[in-house]
């Protein structure tokens, strides 16, 4: 039985570089870390990426983010500098970062639900990150393929049973 995509991606952030990579992804070439996560469980299982699978899960992340996880990631980051002499500020911080966390959770879930209903091709050698990694206008420069392959080889060493 393969790992939950949750799971996955609990495993894959705690390897050495993975959590860095992920968020200079997000904060430089405003990449979607639940997207790239998907993209690499999937790619583990073997599973061809199409544009219409791509687009699926575009359509259910976008608007989850955009109303959800990315607000609180916001107002938790405007928080820090008043939060270190706020003893209660700090930790309504810790509660807003606790449901961004669950935001997270609830998403790839929802992912996760989706790729399980796409069926696994033993001879498949599909690249997710590529297509879910478009940003607008922008090519991801040298340090972003690094971060980006630094994702896939920590993906490629993990046990996925």
């Amino acid at each position: 039985m393969s790992k939950s995509l949750w799971d996955f991606s609990v495993d894959l952030y705690a390897r050495p570089g993975v959590a860095d990579g992920c968020l200079q992804l997000q904060d430089e070439w405003g990449a979607d870390v639940c997207l790239l996560l998907a993209a690499l469980w999937l790619e583990r299982r073997g599973v061809a990426a199409t544009a219409a699978r791509v687009a699926q899960l575009e359509r259910l992340a976008t608007p989850w983010q955009a109303a959800v996880t990315t607000p609180l990631r916001q107002l938790r980051r405007a928080w820090k500098a008043a939060a270190a002499s706020d003893a209660e500020l700090a930790e309504l911080r810790r509660q807003l970062a606790s449901l961004e966390l669950q935001a997270e959770r609830i998403l790839l879930q929802r992912l996760e639900a989706q790729g399980l209903a796409w069926p696994a091709d033993a001879e498949n050698n599909s690249d997710w990150l590529q297509p879910l990694t478009r940003y607008p206008g922008r090519v991801p420069d040298e340090k972003g393929r690094t971060a980006l392959q630094r994702l896939r080889d920590a993906a490629a060493g993990l046990n996925h049973s």
